[in-house]
């Protein structure tokens, strides 16, 4: 299982947000390359890098996720706002990895053109969801699909990788939805990184046995309620 610190990145700053609510948000750093470089040094597998402002509309962090990747060896993903072909193809000229979620379940069409141009393996599938349904477009919109059917969807048409984040969960320490995951993780051709809710050392366990291939770590590992090296130990 890869161990995935995430950096949500908020006007520059490494924060975390209660539940995705810019109105609930903690800033852990005023600089997100020296946190990358402390992650990886920690044994990070792969790096989560989330622009929280674009994900909101209401900026950019582009060019310090830019430092970001250029400042560690280890690979990372980004997250937040990619809704347009030309910023998806100038964030894969520096990064392995995207994670679309507007996108793909609101323009398969651009999901398509872009995955024939670039490769389906390095898109990442974000399916947030609220009560069993995928949300989009920062968690304000409902697409009412439910969860199981988003990703066997996107499986058949060639996709692997599903980022799935339980927002009730997220920033909460109140522990990971296993009962999501678990199905999640029953769909043949999935591949489940999961995300939010992690508190203790015991959910990453927990995670792990449901079949997850990753786990982000936010909220706990910067209140340092987990290591990265714990969690490597047991992954």
């Amino acid at each position: 299982m890869k161990v995935i610190p995430a950096i949500d990145i908020m006007e520059g700053k490494v924060v975390r947000l209660v539940k995705g609510d810019p109105k609930n948000k903690t800033v852990y750093s005023g600089n997100p390359v020296e946190t990358a470089k402390r992650w990886e040094q920690a044994g990070a597998d792969m790096l989560h890098v989330v622009d929280l402002d674009a994900t909101l509309g209401i900026g950019s962090n582009l060019q310090t996720i830019k430092q970001v990747s250029e400042a560690v060896s280890i690979p990372i993903e980004v997250a937040g706002g990619l809704r347009t072909e030309d910023l998806i193809e100038d964030v894969l000229d520096f990064a392995p990895k995207v994670v679309l979620g507007t996108v793909a379940f609101k323009n398969r069409m651009m999901l398509q053109k872009v995955s024939k141009k670039v490769g389906s393996d390095r898109i990442v599938i974000s399916t947030d969801q609220l009560n069993g349904k995928i949300v989009v477009s920062g968690w304000k919109e409902s697409t009412e699909v439910s969860l199981m059917s988003g990703i066997e969807d996107l499986v058949r048409l060639g996709f692997s990788e599903f980022l799935i984040t339980s927002v009730d969960r997220d920033g909460t320490l109140n522990g990971p939805d296993l009962d999501s995951l678990k199905r999640a993780c029953g769909i043949k051709g999935a591949k489940v990184i999961a995300s939010g809710g992690i508190s203790k050392l015991q959910d990453t366990v927990d995670v792990k046995q449901v079949g997850a291939a990753g786990v982000i770590l936010g909220k706990a590992l910067y209140d340092k309620k987990i290591t990265i090296e714990e969690v490597k130990a047991i992954a």
